[in-house]
């Protein structure tokens, strides 16, 4: 199933790593710093069209991880997420 990140951007949600709210994240130092080496090496992808709200780490075929910006917040792209888990489940 595929996992709605806003601007038509959408990955499977099996590629998923994490989903985290911008705010809350990027104040740490560690977080900044991936996110800046992360953009350094091309493997950020800004799919939010404005100030982001959450990023998303992604397993990708070209990149060992891939964020995404996104401008949904993290709490709506987790409870999506979780629907598409438990509705695997119940397949």
């Amino acid at each position: 199933m595929y996992l709605y990140l806003g601007q038509d951007e959408i990955i499977l949600d099996e590629r998923v790593i994490g989903v985290f709210d911008m705010d809350m994240c990027s104040a740490g130092k560690r977080t900044r710093e991936y996110l800046r080496k992360a953009e350094e090496s091309g493997a950020v992808l800004d799919a939010s069209g404005e100030l982001p709200r959450s990023f998303i780490v992604a397993t990708h075929p070209y990149h060992e991880q891939i964020v995404y910006l996104s401008q949904r917040s993290s709490r709506a792209i987790r409870n999506q997420w979780r629907e598409m888990v438990d509705e695997k489940r119940v397949l």
